[in-house]
């Protein structure tokens, strides 16, 4: 499969064995559909938390901060669309809880069809894959017009899809939560109170799992020397980055740098 070729994979396929991995706020540079087939879980998406069990549909695009937690017992399929696969995909978020038993089946059968002809190759299989990716996005706009109307966004939750927005765009500034609270111009007390109310958790946790995530994914991913990832993050020095990371994994960057390269090799192997 090419680069800009939409895929099929497990939400276990996608964390890689590591829960940090879909757990902590980050973003993606492909759009996600995740589709939950067993379990109970959480999502927050754009600052919004979100109950997500069985039959439910995830739609996030690129960009848009989230994260996943599919709980123990929680198992779920995602269409992964990379932005220049020419997939017609929605621009925002959604989230469908399907209760009507035949849009279950029909949504699990173009699914399974893709994985289908994903497992298969053949003649022009790239642009099969691209042709069932098109019937998935198809079907979603049709059960987004069936779906229930909802009501309109809360104060709180504008506020809550714009500092998200922020700190996808500005994170690696290394600029404190209440630098993000001056741009929308409210509060740090009005910020943190509106993502306590949406997202169940505070702004500064937030932008602190998002640096978390993009710290861990450059430290297990790449060679990059620790001191230009410290840099490329907004930490003022290597030495501030290492208690950063000390304080949230217990582990100093090399350290979790080599676990990360352990787990790696073990979910390669055969």
């Amino acid at each position: 499969m090419t680069q800009d070729t939409p895929r099929i994979d497990t939400l276990a396929s996608l964390s890689g064995k590591a829960p940090w991995r879909l757990g902590l706020q980050h973003f993606r540079d492909d759009h996600l559909l995740i589709w939950i087939t067993r379990g109970q879980g959480r999502a927050i998406v754009a600052g919004q938390r979100k109950g997500m069990g069985i039959n439910n549909m995830l739609f996030i695009p690129a960009g848009t901060l989230f994260s996943v937690d599919p709980g123990p017992q929680g198992f779920g399929l995602a269409m992964v669309v990379p932005p220049d696969s020419g997939v017609p995909l929605p621009e925002r978020n959604h989230h469908l809880r399907l209760r009507d038993v035949h849009a279950q089946q029909e949504l699990t059968a173009l699914v399974e069809a893709m994985q289908r002809e994903q497992s298969g190759g053949g003649d022009l299989h790239a642009a099969a894959l691209r042709a069932h990716a098109t019937l998935i996005t198809i079907w979603l706009k049709r059960a987004l017009v069936d779906a229930p109307e909802s009501a309109a966004a809360s104060a709180e939750a504008r506020i809550a899809a714009a500092f998200t927005d922020l700190v996808v765009r500005d994170f690696r500034s290394g600029k404190p939560m209440a630098a993000y609270a001056e741009k929308l111009d409210i509060t740090p007390t009005h910020l943190t109170r509106c993502l306590n109310t949406t997202a169940g958790m505070s702004a500064a946790a937030i932008l602190t799992e998002c640096s978390l995530h993009a710290a861990r994914s450059l430290l297990c991913d790449t060679d990059h020397p620790i001191g230009r990832i410290s840099e490329h993050l907004g930490f003022g020095s290597p030495a501030y980055f290492t208690r950063f990371v000390q304080q949230h994994t217990g582990k100093t960057p090399s350290g979790l740098r080599d676990a990360g390269s352990s787990v790696a090799r073990k979910v390669s192997q055969p």
